[in-house]
C-alpha cells in the first residue's frame, strides 16, 4: 500500500512516539497531584482543562460549533460516556493510586485488555475459545505476582483494596470502549463532550460532598499535565498518527511501550524502587494479551 503522502509513515511514527511518550508519564504525574489534592479536585480541572485545550484544536478546524449541533440521542450517549470515562473511571483509577505504589495501580491497569474480553463475552455474545481462556491466565497469573508482590507461597495480598479499585477500573474502561464503539460519531467532538459532561458529574459530586477545592500553586502543574497530556490534546496527537498511517496497527502496537517507560520515569521522579514482581507482573500480563490478539 502506498503511503498517504511522501513522510506520512514517520510522521505518524513520531505522533505515535509522543502520544505514548506523554501517557507514559501520567502515573507519575497521577501520584504527585494526589499528594497535594482530592481525586475529585483532579477529575473536575483536568476534565475542563482537556475541554478547553481540545475546543481549541476543534476550533482551529472549523468543527467546535457542529460538536454541539446534537439531536437527544447523542445528547444522552454523550452524557453516559461522559459518566464512565472521565468521571466513573478516575474516580476508581484514582482511589487506587492514593493506595498503591504507583508501579502497582499502573500495571494492574492494564488489565483493561483482559477485561475487554471478558466483557465482549455477554454483551457481544462471543465465545472464549480453550486457548483464549488459557491466554487470560497467563494476564491474570500476572495479576497475582503483582498483588503478592512476589510471595505466591503466602498469598499475603499487599492491598486488597487498592488492587481491587485498579483492576475495577480496567472493567470500566473496557466497558466505556464497547459503549463508544457504538457511537457512530467523530471521536474529537464526542470526546469533547465527555470532558464536559465528565467535569459536570466531577462539579456535582465534589460539590455536595464537600471535597472540590481551588488547588495551591503546587497542585497547578500535575494537573495542568493531565489535563492536557493523559485527556487532551495527546487524543489528538494518537487518532493523527493513526489517520496518516497506512498501518493502524502498526502504530497501535507502540502503545506496548508505554508501561516500560512509565515504570522508568516512576523510579526517577518518584524515587519508588521497582519490585521484580512488578516487571515479571507486567510481561505476563502483556504475554496474556498480545498472545489472545494476534490468536483473534
Amino acid at each position: 500500500m502506498q503511503e498517504k503522502f511522501p513522510g506520512s509513515e514517520a510522521k505518524a511514527t513520531q505522533l505515535g512516539l509522543t502520544a505514548v511518550l506523554m501517557w507514559s508519564t501520567i502515573a507519575t504525574a497521577f501520584t504527585l497531584a494526589l499528594r497535594e489534592v482530592s481525586i475529585i479536585t483532579i477529575i473536575f480541572y483536568a476534565s475542563l482543562i482537556a475541554f478547553i485545550s481540545l475546543g481549541i484544536i476543534l476550533k482551529m478546524q472549523g468543527k467546535l460549533r457542529k460538536a454541539f449541533q446534537l439531536g437527544t440521542k447523542s445528547w444522552l450517549s454523550s452524557a453516559l460516556l461522559g459518566f464512565l470515562n472521565p468521571f466513573l473511571y478516575y474516580l476508581i483509577l484514582l482511589e487506587a493510586y492514593s493506595l498503591l505504589p504507583a508501579q502497582e495501580a499502573l500495571v494492574l491497569n492494564y488489565l483493561w485488555p483482559v477485561s475487554l474480553t471478558l466483557l465482549s463475552i455477554p454483551l457481544l455474545k462471543q465465545s472464549l475459545k480453550p486457548a483464549g481462556f488459557f491466554y487470560l491466565l497467563i494476564s491474570f497469573a500476572g495479576v497475582i505476582v503483582i498483588a503478592t508482590r512476589g510471595d505466591l507461597l503466602n498469598f499475603k495480598l499487599s492491598n486488597w483494596q487498592g488492587d481491587l479499585m485498579a483492576i475495577v477500573s480496567s472493567f470500566v474502561w473496557a466497558f466505556y470502549w464497547l459503549m463508544n464503539a457504538r457511537d457512530t460519531r467523530e471521536e474529537a467532538p464526542k470526546l469533547l463532550l465527555n470532558f464536559l459532561f465528565g467535569a459536570f458529574y466531577a462539579f456535582i459530586w465534589g460539590i455536595t460532598r464537600g471535597e472540590l477545592s481551588f488547588p495551591e500553586w503546587s497542585g497547578w502543574a500535575s494537573i495542568l499535565w493531565i489535563g492536557l497530556f493523559e485527556l487532551g490534546i495527546t487524543f489528538y496527537f494518537w487518532m493523527r498518527a493513526l489517520s496518516l498511517s497506512s498501518s493502524t496497527a502498526k502504530i497501535a502496537q507502540l502503545v506496548y511501550l508505554s508501561p516500560f517507560l512509565s515504570l522508568i520515569f516512576i523510579h526517577l521522579i518518584l524515587g519508588e524502587s521497582i519490585y521484580t514482581s512488578t516487571f515479571v507482573g507486567l510481561l505476563l500480563i502483556l504475554l496474556g494479551i498480545l498472545l489472545n490478539k494476534y490468536r483473534n
